[in-house]
């Protein structure tokens, strides 16, 4: 079984859909699987026709029989009658769609959403990684459940964090894009100027570089907020370590593979209920609000942050949802079933 992973653009993006892309690659390599990693360049998912034509060239000169199997964010983008007369199987792996991301343009979410449904609706399997994202195929894109497998991401083993400092220490991942509502968070934190506590903010600047000037412009101005840049893995594990509480005032998440890694070491969440995220947190592993609401995330970070047994307790639920969680060798294997099925 020959196998073409497609990614638009470096698959080491510091994004969670590209580290669960990554992390897909090499499991499916582990058990076997002749998978390479097959990049397009462009202004993915909105590319130009010349990016277009060489994409699908690109995929026109896999072998006969390789199987397509790729981020929506690159096949979704594509003519959904020029993947099907390659010729090839083409198994749709779907973070979020396209169309429901941050800051869009109608129109260009409009013809972001007609590309999706018209590959969806072509390709020979789809892969959701997250019941929000399942929910939304069905309902809004129309696609048979049948044609559908649910992969959650997996985790890794992580040691229990202790968190239980004085004064709290808060840290916040993700990328500092317009999705990930760091506005929202800064104007809570400026709420609780009377009480004392830190917060870390690890993710990339790179991606969205108005974002990251507006975080960084309105975070020199408080003493208590550090802004660390992306982190390698064992840089990003040391700083899950010394925290307390986990807090992602993200707008929309097909998941949120963040929450996953804070519930797996026991970090109580401060989340908000934007896609997925309050699904991905179960009740009793962290308190969770309304996206776009700074008033609501500022008063569930004061209750967290001034009443220590709350945060114990919302620690051990958050301790015991993490240890319940796929591993990635779980993940692989869903994935390589449909891979398998598809190539019969």
């Amino acid at each position: 079984m020959r196998i073409a992973f497609v990614h638009p653009g470096a698959i080491d993006t510091p994004t969670g859909g590209y580290s669960y892309d990554r992390r897909i690659i090499r499991e499916l390599k582990d058990l076997g699987h002749d998978i390479v990693p097959l990049r397009l360049d462009g202004a993915y998912p909105t590319p130009s026709a010349a990016e277009v034509t060489d994409g699908l060239a690109r995929l026109a000169a896999t072998a006969p029989g390789t199987i397509i199997f790729g981020d929506g964010l690159a096949l979704s983008a594509l003519p959904a009658d020029a993947l099907k007369q390659l010729g090839r199987p083409v198994v749709l792996l779907v973070h979020h769609p396209l169309a429901l991301e941050t800051g869009l343009a109608p129109e260009v979410a409009d013809r972001l959403f007609a590309s999706e449904k018209a590959v969806l609706g072509a390709a020979d399997a789809i892969v959701a990684i997250s019941p929000e994202t399942w929910r939304v195929l069905l309902d809004r894109f129309a696609v048979p459940q049948a044609r559908m497998t649910l992969a959650l991401p997996g985790t890794e083993p992580a040691a229990r964090v202790v968190a239980d400092g004085t004064p709290p220490r808060l840290i916040a991942v993700g990328s500092l894009t317009p999705r990930k509502g760091y506005p929202v968070l800064l104007d809570a934190v400026e709420q609780l100027g009377d009480i004392p506590f830190t917060l870390t903010i690890v993710g990339s600047p790179h991606l969205d570089p108005d974002t990251a000037a507006m975080v960084a412009r309105r975070a020199a101005g408080h003493a208590n907020i550090r802004l660390v840049g992306q982190l390698a893995p064992a840089a990003l594990d040391a700083a899950y370590q010394e925290a307390d509480i986990f807090v992602h005032p993200s707008l929309y998440e097909g998941y949120g593979m963040v929450l996953a890694e804070a519930m797996r070491r026991g970090l109580p969440v401060v989340c908000t209920t934007g896609g997925a995220s309050g699904e991905t947190v179960p009740d009793g592993a962290g308190l969770k609000v309304p996206p776009g609401d700074p008033e609501a995330l500022a008063a569930a970070l004061r209750r967290l942050i001034t009443e220590p047994a709350l945060r114990r307790q919302i620690a051990d639920g958050a301790f015991a949802a993490g240890q319940s969680l796929p591993t990635w060798q779980d993940t692989a294997r869903t994935i390589a079933g449909v891979l398998e099925s598809v190539a019969r």
